[in-house]
């Protein structure tokens, strides 16, 4: 197991364009470790320069006491697994998960040794004769997993491994990935665009925007205290709700108003506030499900209109049009029934978030 440390790297391509922007991480040593963001945040370039497929720019690369910077991809015993299988169509599973071995001059026996481990670690032992070609998706990147631990990594990057399956398999697919690695144990970095690969797979995540990271912690951290509003936006499903809103005091209570809503905050969120010089205009921020829906009005409720309802299963989720036309969602129970232009009314409960207008940093 190896812990990787990035010190204020940097990546500019050619033009320039600035993929990231001093990035300092350290991924603990058998930690599963999640790069998450959108396309063009960076975390593929991250991914690569820890690689070593990309020169850095700027900064320094550690494995544990040892600065990669100038290392060759073959001398970091990094392992990868793509989206992509780029497995070897005319050989068998078993001559694809023994390549990387033989280009090594490794011994005939060994290899054997080693496959056959691969194989039955991964439950794919039957497959071993088989051409690859004749596979299902789930199993051809099983076999494309098996390639990479079969060299015993002391590193294991995987890039969206798993985005093209059906949501079937994609599913078990998440399931088997974190058991491979709670056996395995090597320090393994996911590069996803996909929140919900993230946050059910990895004990921390690095969220990435536009090359800079915005946060790094557990699931539950970046889920219920976003530093910023892009990671408040960017994790959740269905996501958070957002409103531009002025600070006002009344008779002691601090209040975030809206053209649509007046709601007051609580002395603990009021007195962060004073700490950091109360700025007036603000970005909120609640969740779908920190919102109660009411058909009457009360103190502090804000009056909405029903414009569309999406069961889902276990849960609802409401799309009401507030007074000024914004739409907020709101998580209501499967049974919830409203007909569209129905007037309900929205209760907004803690967490409410308040984002700075122009940097985006969570203000409490």
């Amino acid at each position: 197991m190896t812990t990787i440390a990035l010190k204020n790297v940097w990546k500019i391509y050619e033009g320039p364009v600035l993929a990231v922007k001093d990035l300092t991480v350290t991924i603990e040593h058998g930690e599963f470790f999640a790069l998450l963001g959108p396309s063009g945040c960076g975390k593929s370039s991250t991914m690569r320069m820890i690689a070593g497929l990309e020169e850095i720019s700027k900064g320094e690369i550690w494995f544990d006491q040892t600065l990669v910077n100038k290392l060759e991809p073959p001398e970091r015993n990094v392992a990868m697994v793509f989206e992509t299988y780029a497995l070897y169509p005319y050989l068998s599973v078993y001559e694809n998960i023994a390549f990387p071995l033989r280009i090594r001059g490794m011994r005939r026996d060994e290899i054997d040794r080693k496959v056959r481990w691969a194989a039955d670690f991964l439950g794919i032992s039957d497959l071993l004769p088989m051409s690859v070609k004749g596979l299902s998706g789930g199993q051809m990147q099983s076999v494309g997993i098996g390639r990479a631990i079969v060299r015993e990594p002391s590193i294991l990057i995987m890039d969206e491994p798993i985005s093209h399956l059906e949501a079937r398999v994609r599913a078990r697919m998440r399931e088997e990935l974190v058991k491979l690695h709670d056996q395995l144990g090597t320090t393994t970095v996911y590069v996803t665009h996909d929140q919900v690969e993230a946050m059910t797979m990895a004990d921390r995540i690095a969220v990435m925007n536009l090359g800079v990271l915005q946060q790094v912690g557990t699931p539950k951290e970046v889920y219920e205290h976003p530093q910023t509003e892009f990671v408040g936006g960017f994790i959740g499903e269905p996501p958070m709700n957002f409103a531009d809103c002025e600070l006002k005091r009344e008779d002691g209570t601090l209040y975030a108003c809206s053209d649509s809503f007046k709601v007051p905050l609580p002395a603990e969120t009021a007195g962060k506030l004073d700490a950091q010089h109360e700025k007036a205009r603000v970005r909120l921020g609640i969740r779908p499900e920190s919102i109660g829906v009411e058909s009457a009005p009360s103190q502090d409720s804000v009056r909405a209109s029903v414009y569309v309802l999406e069961p889902q299963g276990e849960r609802t989720i409401l799309s009401a049009r507030l007074a000024n036309g914004e739409l907020f969602l709101v998580e209501v129970p499967p049974d919830f029934d409203a007909q569209p232009d129905d007037a309900v009314f929205l209760r907004f409960r803690q967490p409410i978030h308040l984002f700075d207008v122009e940097s985006g940093i969570n203000l409490i």
